[in-house]
């Protein structure tokens, strides 16, 4: 399996060579050639494997750059109940006739982050020892992949961290949970500003060749193929879960921001996992909602990002986006020469696009649909579901569920993947439904732990002398 890029580098790349990277030279995002088809003697092979062997399967597909022995020991050392909870790992939860809830934030940081993040602290070890190598990983986080990145790369050998956040937007506990990591390796960097703008300077680091080749730049951002393929497993788990035959059909709903999650569950679909919608939702930052709705993306600029209560989608440049449009394009050199002016000339000089009549129309044969859920929106859901199920949900899990009851359909079980656990956004959860959710025992007292970070400007030439002062040594 080799990997090319959305804006049109052709040079045939193996998986471990693309995780080291993150972007493409040319600014693209990396994509494999084709998506490997899985047929229903092999689905209903998988149905009985336990999730560590799930998870080989499916990696094994697009990376043959690793011995298969060595790939499946990595898969298991990473998901274990020790590490999340429970042998299912990812288990369904009954919501209401028809809708189930998919947990998949019972890892370190109590958010999905964990599932792909601890495999890609194991693979970047992995890799960097065999090369005998270091990495200096450059990452953006809206709240939860910075601490799944930092708890997973912690004390890991050959590698810093150095995390941009926007400063003051994430929740008391998102802070408390990657500030107060003491490890050497760790850095926290607040910058001031929304999270695109951390992103932004992710993407201007990575497209300096010279400084990124010079500091061994990689990424744990959903840029990364390698994070996204790790997401994939959970929707074929999810999948065989709620069904119990190859010819059935589900649906999926997921909070959207960065269009990571969701880009994954498109990945699964393309591999022929019987998926009737992939639910799109967005908070009022929906800058994605738009598009699924009229073809026209117009990301917004600092000033006009909402901050919400569901913060960690406070985001309006999806970087995952492109990935979807050049498949939507047609994946293949006329489709990479269209994303690059679409993602490069046109959103520069008119800041956003709107693709043709005949390519919206394309979008249906992808299974998308979306909608977009408010503050109001959000604290019903809570509330509804705690009164009627008896179930706490955090505020971007919520979104899910109230756009998902928006596209049910009878006898396709709609599955909301969760997003994080409730302690992590508690001020909402109490305004909600009138008590706070308690923190696990393990971080108990997370707040008032001791923080270290930096406040820095949106500054790419102030971060890049940061990194150069901090990886001198």
């Amino acid at each position: 399996m080799k990997y090319l890029s959305t804006r049109g580098d052709a040079t045939p790349r193996g998986f471990c060579d693309i995780l080291l990277e993150g972007l493409a030279p040319d600014g693209g995002l990396y994509l494999p050639t084709h998506y490997p088809q899985v047929d229903a003697a092999t689905l209903q092979r998988w149905r009985s494997l336990a999730y560590a062997d799930l998870a080989f399967e499916i990696l094994s597909l697009y990376i043959d750059d690793i011995p298969a022995a060595d790939l499946q020991r990595l898969c298991r050392a990473t998901y274990t109940a020790e590490v999340f909870g429970t042998e299912a790992i990812t288990p369904l939860k009954p919501l209401e006739a028809g809708v189930y809830l998919q947990a998949l934030s019972n890892g370190p940081t109590l958010a999905f982050k964990d599932m792909a993040m601890q495999l890609l602290g194991q693979l970047f070890e992995y890799e960097l020892a065999r090369r005998g190598e270091n990495l200096n990983i450059l990452g953006a986080t809206s709240g939860d992949t910075g601490s799944a990145a930092e708890y997973a790369m912690r004390g890991k050998r050959g590698i810093r961290v150095f995390m941009l956040s926007p400063h003051g937007r994430m929740s008391p506990f998102q802070q408390a949970q990657m500030f107060s990591l003491q490890d050497a390796n760790i850095h926290n960097i607040a910058v001031d500003g929304v999270f695109d703008d951390c992103q932004d300077i992710v993407k201007a680091v990575s497209n300096d060749l010279g400084f990124k080749r010079s500091q061994r730049i990689g990424t744990v951002n959903s840029i990364n193929w390698a994070r996204m393929l790790a997401q994939v497993v959970y929707y074929f788990a999810g999948y065989f879960q709620a069904t119990s035959s190859n010819d059935q059909q589900v649906s999926f709903a997921v909070p959207s921001g960065n269009f990571g999650n969701i880009c994954a569950g498109h990945v699964a679909r393309q591999m022929g996992l019987p998926i009737a919608q992939l639910v799109l939702a967005t908070n009022e930052n929906n800058v994605l909602d738009e598009f699924f709705r009229t073809g026209a993306y117009r990301p917004r600029g600092t000033a006009e990002t909402l901050e919400t209560s569901s913060p960690s989608m406070d985001i309006s440049k999806a970087s995952n986006f492109e990935r979807f449009v050049f498949d939507l394009l047609g994946h293949d050199a006329k489709a990479a020469d269209r994303t690059r002016h679409l993602f490069g000339p046109a959103l520069a000089s008119e800041g956003g696009f709107r693709i043709t009549d005949v390519e919206f129309a394309r979008i249906a044969s992808f299974g998308f649909v979306s909608g977009t859920s408010t503050h109001a929106d959000r604290l019903a859901t809570i509330r509804s579901t705690w009164e009627q199920q008896g179930v706490m949900i955090d505020t971007h899990t919520a979104d899910g569920l109230k756009v998902a009851r928006q596209h049910l359909r009878a006898g396709v079980p709609m599955l909301v993947l969760e997003t994080a656990l409730p302690p992590k956004f508690a001020d909402a959860i109490e305004e909600a439904i009138g008590q706070r959710p308690p923190p696990p025992a393990a971080l108990a007292g997370l707040e008032s732990l001791p923080r270290r970070f930096t406040v820095m400007p949106p500054s790419v030439a102030q971060i890049k002398q940061y990194i150069e002062s901090h990886t001198a040594a």
